[in-house]
């Protein structure tokens, strides 16, 4: 179960910290797009979004402080999409269908992030885990033991 939850855990955190790198090298075309949706301070919101993707991504990567890193995607994808993909005011029939698709992933995403922030810490396979004192692991494992 720990290889699992380490390779669902390298996918989810995989894909924002991608996202958010990606935001930084598409800033402009990103600003863009977002100002064409009447987003104030474009340009601004990109940044601050590609940053809460970097940092929340990079947290469950690695599973450092792994529930604010959660938090923050639960932050960013509850504040972006339904500002960007408001399919409900679009009358466009491709454009329609692009937004209530990215709009029904972020939901599934924004699930995932909810789920994980209920997740107990330390995860394992971990920079937390493997920060954990050699007392503490043997106390760990006697309980594993008796369990």
């Amino acid at each position: 179960m720990k290889a699992v939850f380490l390779a669902g855990r390298i996918l989810f955190g995989g894909f924002f910290l991608y996202n958010g790198i990606n935001h930084f090298r598409q800033r402009k075309s990103l600003a863009q797009y977002a100002g064409a949706k009447q987003i104030p301070a474009a340009e601004a919101g990109v940044t601050v979004s590609g940053l809460m993707m970097l940092a929340g991504g990079a947290s469950i990567l690695l599973g450092l402080k792994p529930k604010l890193g959660a938090a923050a995607i639960v932050a960013f994808l509850s504040g972006v999409s339904p500002l960007m993909h408001d399919f409900w005011n679009v009358d466009d029939p491709g454009q329609h269908m692009n937004d209530v698709i990215n709009f029904s992933k972020n939901l599934a995403l924004l699930g995932a992030a909810l789920f994980l922030i209920g997740v107990e810490e330390p995860w394992p396979a971990s920079i937390a885990a493997s920060r954990r004192s050699a007392p503490q692991r043997v106390v760990d494992f006697a309980r594993r033991l008796a369990a």
